[in-house]
């Protein structure tokens, strides 16, 4: 199985350049049955390191007037070069580890050719260093560190998505990095009714914890907005617990256990998604 990585970095400065990098090498540790491409960044940083690490790179993609990628041309993009039968979308601070493509691997040969869309948790730890990758044992101390201080994000936080590359979401122009895809995108593979996977039990993926220096930015509340807009949210927004399927301890996709079998259930019931949507409407309005 030929899988195809793709991302969009931030500039290659400051602590993203040593942050990203250490992202980029975990998924070359993957294997050769992986293969790369990197969006070019507002700066041009991306397409260096690029080349410098031997990977594939798309130097112009459609952005907003704040430079900001458009995720439908990204798609489009991604999906007219890549050699992958399956895309996989992973932000750029997170590590990956043996698991991802083992647990992808399961999957494909569970569902055959039938298209799904699969998504999970990650864990945030504190890494200021370059890892080592000449070590043999990189991803058993890694992930010795993360047993010891790291923490399991929550439900909200999405940083891969994985979909075979037939399978076109037609996505809106999203602002890449801002709110509203990852529920988009959820709701867009339930309504299709494509099998959504939380695999977080059987995926390890590691964030780099980081500042976020974008929400600084004048225009990033402009952004969100907009994707808030496209998104139709938040009566069509879902997250990782409107998944219709995880897996067993013995690796078997499965129906996930009650209670949280309730939501997956009634996700595409209109009035519970109306409910929810007041419900954050509520929620936001006091805070």
């Amino acid at each position: 199985m030929l899988l195809t990585i793709f991302s969009n970095p931030r500039p290659f400065t400051g602590p993203f350049n040593l942050i990203q990098r250490n992202a980029i090498k975990s998924w070359q540790a993957l294997g050769l049955d992986c293969e790369i491409i990197l969006i070019n960044d507002e700066d041009g940083t991306t397409a260096r390191v690029a080349k410098e690490l031997n990977t594939r790179c798309i130097e112009k993609v459609t952005t907003n007037e704040f430079n900001t990628p458009l995720l439908d041309d990204v798609f489009k993009k991604v999906r007219e070069i890549a050699n992958g039968k399956i895309i996989a979308q992973v932000n750029a601070d997170i590590i990956l580890t043996d698991s991802f493509i083992k647990t992808i691997s399961l999957v494909v040969k569970q569902l055959k050719d039938q298209p799904f869309f699969m998504i999970g948790r990650r864990w945030d730890l504190d890494l200021n260093e370059e890892i080592n990758f000449s070590n043999p044992d990189w991803q058993g101390e890694l992930l010795s560190q993360v047993s010891k201080s790291g923490r399991l994000h929550g439900i909200s936080g999405i940083d891969y998505w994985v979909f075979p590359k037939s399978f076109d979401f037609n996505p809106p122009a999203f602002n890449i990095g801002r709110v509203g895809m990852d529920s988009w995108l959820i709701y867009r593979a339930r309504t299709l009714k494509i099998p959504v996977i939380d695999a977080t039990n059987m995926v390890t993926i590691i964030h780099q914890n980081h500042n976020y220096p974008q929400k600084k930015k004048d225009y990033f509340k402009i952004e969100t907005e907009r994707n808030l807009k496209l998104s139709g949210a938040p009566l069509n927004s879902m997250s990782l617990m409107d998944a219709d399927w995880t897996f067993t301890e013995d690796n078997k996709l499965t129906r996930p256990p009650f209670p949280r079998m309730i939501f997956s259930i009634f996700s595409l019931f209109y009035p519970w998604r109306l409910l929810l949507a007041v419900k954050r409407k509520i929620v936001h309005w006091l805070l």
